[in-house]
């Protein structure tokens, strides 16, 4: 089996939410379209463009910011330095104007209705979130291509070598938990083994800044979702729950900036309880901003975004963890595990149910915080199986198609299970585990292959049919 080549830089992207795969992805997707314009002519020789959304990007486009994210990757917006404030106002000046601004560049004709049609009723075989455009030049020419984001903000161009930018030497391939202990048996911790991987791509400094950006990143959501007041944009009327969470704890405590609210955390309080509900507000916090259109963190997924900066941040608080070396060897922990499950299963959840976003994530940080609290390897590969086969069948059917109920609870649940798994990995000895992380991988990608379409984030079954929902369309 060739090996994959995915960067820790791969599985934590920068964005915005609420959907890597139905947000960020089509938006990277869009983003290309303008390339391949520029590259083939000039943006002002477009004479019509349309964008056709197909499976799951059709059925929870709307509720997931699908069509927003398109147009603002056809507007030539970086989701990762945009200003998010300013996403509604300038998706409905399109919308009101009927015109958009191709590349940031050229005015072109584009009413959202008809040049962004959602096929409700298609899919495209490779993968359930397709999109296409449809380019047409004043000459008469025309063309299209078509992209499928394929899951934490990957995007795969139709008839493209995917892989081909992944094929990279790397001094330790590896495609599976076993390929990694066979590495980390030579003395080395997984994360000095994912960082010597990394080396093939850049230099280590460069890593290590870039690590500590998205670190910057998580604390700025974080710390923004607990102090944001108010209800969630959609229609489902859902009160943001980590600002009132947030005021209870800190009680009277002053503060004025991150730093100094950590260390009224830390002050505050102490127990199982103190410490549980601090978790469940950071989880909360990350993903109420996720639902607002927020900047956040893909870790693996914008949907469950909260579970690897909440046991982050336990880590930090509460287990003596902050310092920057200890937080770039946690992300790189736990960016090696959700690869692994990239290349194994999958860590979308249009192919396989909610298990493969806040499944994925919760092994992610369960392995991370195992090491980091002093765990050997074998260990934090088993608190990364546990965590994972406790998350088995988990199914995606969000209300309304938002990432808001069941998602932005289950984040929370996530995140506690990832401690809970570690607790129980360290108290364990690996050497008598039944169950493999291989093992556990392989089954999760046999029950994604087995479950109904309609528990894969089309909200044609479970909560999505039994709360339902009518939204105003766009």
């Amino acid at each position: 089996m060739p090996h994959e080549a995915i960067s820790v830089f791969d599985m934590f992207k920068i964005g915005v939410g609420p959907s890597s795969s139905h947000t960020l992805g089509p938006w990277r997707a869009a983003l290309r379209c303008v390339d391949t314009i520029r590259q083939k002519t000039a943006l002002d020789q477009v004479a019509s463009l349309t964008v056709l959304l197909y499976g799951s990007l059709a059925k929870t486009g709307r509720g997931h910011g699908t069509d927003i994210a398109v147009l603002m990757g056809l507007s030539g917006e970086d989701p990762v330095t945009i200003d998010v404030n300013a996403i509604t106002p300038k998706t409905t000046a399109i919308s009101i104007n009927r015109r958009i601004p191709l590349g940031g560049e050229v005015w072109l004709d584009f009413d959202v209705k008809q040049n962004l049609q959602f096929l409700f009723h298609e899919s495209l075989p490779f993968h359930p979130n397709g999109l296409s455009f449809l380019v047409e030049l004043k000459n008469g020419d025309s063309w299209s291509e078509t992209f499928y984001s394929i899951g934490g903000g990957f995007v795969v161009k139709e008839g493209e070598d995917s892989d081909k930018k992944n094929r990279i030497e790397l001094p330790f391939p590896i495609n599976t938990a076993e390929d990694l202990l066979h590495f980390c048996m030579k003395g080395m911790a997984i994360h000095e083994v994912v960082m010597e991987n990394e080396q093939a791509w850049r230099p280590e400094e460069e890593t290590r800044k870039g690590m500590l950006r998205i670190w910057q990143t998580m604390q700025e959501c974080t710390y923004r979702g607990c102090h944001a007041n108010g209800e969630l944009p959609g229609g489902l009327q859902v009160r943001r729950r980590a600002f009132d969470l947030n005021k209870k704890l800190i009680k009277d405590q002053q503060y004025t900036d991150f730093q100094e609210w950590i260390t009224c955390i830390r002050n505050g309080g102490s127990g199982f309880q103190y410490i549980l509900d601090w978790v469940s507000c950071f989880a909360l916090a990350v993903n109420e901003e996720n639902a607002s259109f927020g900047r956040v963190v893909t870790a693996p997924t914008n949907g469950a975004a909260g579970v690897i900066p909440a046991v982050l941040l336990y880590f930090v608080v509460f287990n003596d963890g902050y310092s920057e070396d200890k937080i770039t060897r946690f992300l790189l922990t736990a960016s090696e595990i959700g690869s692994i499950f990239k290349k194994g299963a999958t860590i979308s959840a249009a192919m396989g149910g909610c298990q493969a976003e806040i499944g994925v994530s919760s092994a992610m940080a369960a392995a991370a915080l195992t090491e980091s609290l002093g765990g050997t390897q074998r260990q934090a590969l088993m608190a990364a199986e546990i965590a994972m086969e406790h998350h088995l069948g988990l199914t995606c059917d969000p209300i309304g198609g938002l990432v808001q109920i069941p998602c932005i609870e289950r984040n929370t649940m996530g995140a506690i299970k990832a401690i809970t798994a570690s607790q129980l990995a360290l108290q364990s000895s690996p050497d008598y585990a039944i169950v493999s992380l291989d093992k556990v991988i392989t089954t999760m990608w046999q029950t994604a292959l087995d479950m109904n379409s309609k528990y894969k984030e089309t909200a044609d079954g479970g909560l999505a049919v039994n709360v339902p929902l009518s939204l105003p369309e766009c």
